[in-house]
């Protein structure tokens, strides 16, 4: 383990250049940091370095090539913007129109944008809260393309609007369009947006696409609107998909890659594994186990090893700790800890960021969960996920961005 002076020395050299955290949940969309160094000791505070106001939303930042990129609301435009993280200050900002009427039962989550950016091949990628789905030139901020899908469907977000975050492989970019009862998974040209496929058998969810080879097949998972779809990489086949309905329509959990599984969960629902196999000339996904003890809402799991570590709207939000070859529970903390919390795991070492703001490090077992400390770090609501860098931690609240170091 490193000393705090070497954490934030790493900044400088080849290795700390070599962090990144481009996407949604990390490099591997998993929540897990693999081999970032962490301090030798946690101290009592951390210390502000930076503030900057960039605007309304829960996008998380991301970070690739030395810059942050935001993605957020000022007024009616949507925007981006690159940030030197050793400052604060801005490289580059863009912005377009993009009104946007909420629904009714949506107004505390405020009008976005909910969905992370992507940063993959040179390009950011950026899908607002109404659909709008764009592709910037991260170095410069230029506009390289932009779809928006008015004329394919009445509605072009969910209920409550967007908020997958898209994801990318080898020249594709994936991302589900449209809306309530009427979208398409799509695949586009990462470089110039041109449409490859499209399987257009459900309404988007609220949850993130991912891309694994399960069964002998590279294939994108999602929830949709009423299922968890495996879906061809190459041409938009649909391979298995099993039903998850939840209360208010709110699929919102990514699923978690684990082994040749996929462990999921979902509103109301319990938390299960399946495991896609082919059997007969065609994959099915049957369920290896079902735990329902406990659900998860809006916050997606982390692993390390064969233990889940998740957040589950029980009691009033409550940590807990599962075996996931087996689906047993281990165990489950005190209730009342919080609305949500966004989840990240280095070093054994899990990162709690709940709605109120506070950020809690602890030790991860099966055991049990030792707290090693909890820091304010907002004072408004901070549903993103905190952004772990050799320069420190950033987190993004309601409308500012705040960089916090040891």
């Amino acid at each position: 383990m490193l000393t705090r002076r070497a954490w934030f020395a790493l900044a400088a050299s080849p290795l700390g250049a070599a962090v990144e955290f481009p996407q949604w949940r990390g490099p591997q969309r998993d929540g897990a940091l693999p081999g970032f160094p962490l301090p030798d000791a946690w101290p009592a505070e951390l210390k502000r370095k930076w503030r900057v106001e960039i605007g309304a939303g829960h996008a998380s930042p991301i970070y690739g090539g030395g810059r942050v990129f935001v993605f957020a609301r000022q007024g009616e435009d949507e925007t981006v913007r690159a940030i030197d993280p050793a400052t604060g200050g801005t490289l580059w900002t863009q912005r377009y129109p993009a009104p946007y009427q909420m629904n009714a039962a949506a107004t505390h989550h405020g009008k976005g944008p909910k969905s992370t950016p992507l940063l993959a091949g040179g390009r950011l990628y950026t899908f607002g809260i109404s659909g709008i789905l764009s592709a910037w030139d991260a170095q410069s901020g230029k506009a390289l393309w932009r779809k928006e899908f008015s004329r394919q469907y009445l509605e072009t977000s969910p209920l409550y609007g967007t908020a997958l975050s898209p994801v990318a492989d080898q020249g594709l970019l994936f991302a589900h369009v449209g809306g309530h009862d009427k979208g398409a998974l799509t695949a586009f040209d990462a470089a110039t947006g041109e449409v490859r496929w499209r399987w257009d058998g459900d309404g988007p969810g609220y949850a993130s696409p991912l891309v694994a080879e399960l069964a002998g097949v590279r294939q994108v998972v999602t929830p949709t609107q009423q299922f968890i779809v495996g879906v061809a990489r190459d041409n938009g086949e649909l391979l298995w998909k099993t039903p998850l309905v939840t209360p208010y329509v709110q699929n919102a959990v990514t699923p978690l890659p684990y082994r040749d599984m996929l462990l999921c969960s979902g509103l109301a629902n319990g938390i299960w594994a399946l495991r896609p196999q082919r059997a007969a000339g065609r994959i099915t996904a049957p369920a290896v186990w079902h735990n329902k003890e406990l659900s998860l809402y809006m916050s997606s799991p982390v692993l390390a090893s064969d233990t889940l570590y998740g957040f589950s709207n029980r009691n009033r939000g409550m940590h807990f700790a599962m075996d996931a070859r087996s689906g047993k529970l281990l165990w489950s903390g005190p209730g009342r800890q919080g609305e949500n919390a966004a989840l990240l795991i280095a070093g054994g070492q899990l990162f709690s960021l709940n709605t109120s703001g506070e950020l809690t490090i602890a030790r991860c077992s099966p055991g049990g969960l030792e707290i090693v400390r909890t820091y304010p770090v907002a004072e408004t609501e901070t549903w993103a996920h905190p952004l772990v860098l050799p320069e420190g931690i950033l987190v993004k609240d309601l409308h500012h961005l705040t960089l916090w170091t040891v």
